[in-house]
């Protein structure tokens, strides 16, 4: 009976060694896995670094072009304030020619006996001149 304790005690040894081998394998497979992920979040982190630095400068790019539209707009603004100043004084010179036109006709219609006993006049002159030359 001392002969199955001791063979009891011999296969209980055995198999604590075979699991501490078992549990020593699985342990340095998960250390190297720790590992790997660590050279993995290290490599990740310098990326994320370099991504957070590009896009500072492409923030401060983007600033700069938006504060630069904003300045162009707003001389774009003075300009289209100018031009429609020009448009106004066209228009109202349009409106004082259209005036001025209205009231040349006016007075024409209301001298147009006159001119055209000026022109007879002047046909007559011009006629007799002719006459006269010719001769």
């Amino acid at each position: 009976m001392e002969n199955l304790l001791y063979i009891a005690a011999v296969i209980v040894a055995v198999a604590f060694v075979v699991l501490v081998i078992y549990l020593a394998m699985t342990l340095k497979a998960t250390q190297r896995t720790l590992n790997n992920v660590t050279d993995t979040l290290g490599s990740l982190e310098e990326q994320m670094q370099g991504i957070t630095t590009e896009t500072t400068e492409l923030l401060n790019k983007t600033n700069k072009l938006a504060e630069d539209v904003n300045q162009k707009s707003t001389k774009l603004n003075s300009l289209f304030d100018g031009v429609k100043g020009v448009g106004e004084t066209v228009r109202d010179f349009n409106g004082s020619l259209r005036k001025l036109s209205n009231s040349i006709s006016d007075t024409a219609s209301q001298n147009q006996e006159k001119a055209s006993q000026a022109m007879k006049w002047g046909n007559t002159v011009i006629d007799f001149w002719k006459k006269k030359k010719n001769k």
